[in-house]
């Protein structure tokens, strides 16, 4: 395949990402559950959720589409869309006030005979990230390589999923503001969407710049109206883009690469709790620069 082929497929791929993103948005704005996903930002001003399964929509659709296999192709389709969906969902059991708040919340709910919608898209989305993973290490023979031990290749799928389940859940950490968590996914997919050269060894290298691609085009759609706060991603969103931004990035590394992005994620997470990462960026000049870039003040 000649670069000019690869960079107009890589493009188009980036085209459909983008356009059925914003395609997918002005539908459900029109759609008898626009009033539904209406929601009040920290300004106290009214925006829609319409961006989650819009961009949901979007970014998963292009991954599909630059997937080098239907193995690569499901694993995709898994991450992305379940995601957006056990996200979605507790998205509007916040609305209703039916969310427990972290994980004494959801041991809570779950001794009075509930189920959280917030373990709900814990259980989604791990599940949808062990699955995923495990269809990568097939598509790459690394499930099926005899020379390591089973418990290796099982346990190699469980660093993969939980890299995964953990970058959807940093992603939502970052939506605070208007246009951050975007601004992040779109700082973390430029490396991961590098073109791979034919000398790869990864067979689903390919697949996860792809991927990284469009996750990166449904957020650049989405950006001009999350910045103005007409629109906003919610947990819907922020987990499917986390998710797929996770799968590019198992796609392309191996055993260590996963193991260092995991203690990444989790170490992100655990200061999350401790420290508020609002706070943080606003007192560092640098970070609240590029955080208040292109935000209506107004």
């Amino acid at each position: 395949m000649s670069q000019l082929t690869r960079t107009v497929g890589r493009a188009f791929l980036g085209g459909v990402a983008a356009g059925g993103t914003i395609a997918a948005i002005g539908l459900i704005r029109r759609s008898k559950w626009a009033a539904d996903l209406e929601r009040i930002n920290h300004k106290g001003d009214t925006v829609s959720l319409a961006e989650g399964p819009g961009i949901t929509a979007g970014a998963t659709a292009g991954a599909v589409l630059g997937a080098n296999s239907p193995a690569y192709a499901a694993a995709a389709a898994a991450a992305g869309l379940t995601a957006g969906a056990v996200g979605l969902y507790d998205d509007i059991a916040d609305a209703k006030g039916e969310k427990a708040k972290g994980f004494k919340g959801h041991v809570g709910a779950l001794l009075k005979g509930r189920v959280s919608a917030g373990l709900v898209k814990i259980l989604g989305i791990s599940g949808a990230g062990l699955a995923s993973a495990a269809l990568i290490d097939l598509q790459n023979g690394e499930l099926t390589d005899d020379r390591r031990s089973l418990a290796r290749r099982v346990w190699n799928v469980g660093v993969g999923g939980g890299v995964i389940a953990g970058a959807a859940n940093v992603i939502n950490l970052f939506d605070l503001r208007p246009g951050r968590a975007l601004k992040v996914v779109t700082l973390a997919s430029a490396p991961l969407s590098r073109p791979v050269g034919p000398k790869s060894r990864r067979a689903t290298a390919g697949g996860g710049a792809n991927t990284a691609l469009a996750v990166s085009a449904a957020a650049g759609a989405a950006l001009a109206d999350d910045l103005d706060g007409k629109t906003m991603l919610g947990d819907g969103g922020a987990n499917a883009l986390g998710a797929l931004l996770g799968l590019a990035y198992i796609a392309r590394t191996g055993m260590i690469g996963r193991h260092v992005a995991l203690a990444g994620v989790a170490a992100l997470i655990a200061a999350s709790e401790k420290w508020s990462f609002t706070k943080v960026i606003a007192e560092t000049p640098v970070l609240r620069q590029l955080d208040e870039l292109g935000r209506n003040k107004s």
